[in-house]
């Protein structure tokens, strides 16, 4: 690819550069662009990755040790810079151990659905059944606050949440405030364990969720906050927490919990978490001609 610019240096720059990345004709060079781009999403998927999870910790904990690393080979102490040499060669395991759910869960939502989901186009019909669900979710935990009964609702999103509803009861049925209030009142078989909805509907009840491996917790949450918690540790659901004590609300997502949830924030953050920027697009334009066409 030959470059002609104005500026005789600049043409240098250009040439010095087409050289370098070895831009020959049009395709090399949109190739490059190709690759680039690649490049910066996958680093752009990791940044959200490490900034939803505790790996920023980690990575501190990891310039700290290449720190001290480099100022004992220059320094010249020997046995601290074979010990943090040595740390840093079995680095690796320690980052798959200790983010074992994480990785999980990264790998399993990793295309899955993704490709599926920007070719589908959503129905207007589908965006109303979501907000309709959600509304139902809305009013059943504004009930069992008012009633100061306790609940764990989980919401399955792209990763399966076999595992955890074979732990449970099928109920396969519509979601109504009435039927979810039922369910978590106290004594009755089903109370005991959590929801799971999926694709709008009651899924399951009385499931049981892994608990939170995290120690830094405040110890005044219970295990229904761990095990909200836990589920959106090891998978991208939501869950939602009905404090049974406090009557307080708490919305767990990618293992951090959000405490003393009003009504409408909830519903602001389901909103966002279920029904897509287009749908809600799609939404306001059929309303706008539905109120046109009366």
């Amino acid at each position: 690819m030959k470059i002609i610019a104005a500026n005789p240096e600049i043409g240098e720059i250009f040439t010095y550069l087409t050289e370098y990345l070895g831009i020959k004709d049009t395709w090399s060079f949109f190739r490059i662009v190709i690759d680039i781009g690649i490049v910066s999403f996958v680093v752009y998927k990791l940044a959200q990755l490490l900034k939803d999870t505790r790996a920023l910790q980690l990575i501190k904990g990891i310039l700290l040790v290449l720190v001290i690393s480099l100022l004992a080979d220059f320094i010249g102490l020997t046995t601290v810079s074979y010990l943090t040499s040595l740390a840093l060669q079995i680095l690796p395991f320690i980052v798959i151990i200790t983010f074992a759910p994480e990785i999980r869960r990264a790998l399993e939502g990793i295309g899955k659905n993704k490709l599926k989901d920007f070719f589908r186009s959503i129905s207007y019909q589908e965006s109303q059944e979501t907000a309709r669900m959600i509304d139902e979710v809305v009013n059943a935990v504004e009930g069992l606050v008012r009633d100061k009964v306790g609940a764990l609702i989980v919401f399955e999103k792209d990763i399966n949440l076999g595992e955890i509803v074979r732990t449970g009861v099928i109920i396969d049925s519509v979601v109504s405030s009435q039927l979810l209030q039922l369910i978590f009142i106290p004594n009755t078989p089903l109370h005991d364990g959590a929801v799971i909805i999926r694709n709008n509907k009651i899924h399951a009840a009385a499931c049981v969720l892994p608990l939170t491996g995290d120690l830094h917790i405040s110890k005044e949450l219970g295990t229904r906050h761990r095990a909200g918690i836990g589920v959106t540790e090891t998978s991208d659901s939501v869950s939602i927490i009905v404090s049974e004590e406090t009557s307080k609300v708490s919305i767990a997502r990618r293992g951090t919990l959000i405490r003393n949830i009003t009504p409408n924030n909830l519903r602001t953050i389901l909103t966002n978490e279920f029904v897509r920027k287009d749908d809600k697009r799609k939404k306001d334009i059929f309303t706008f001609w539905k109120g046109r066409s009366k």
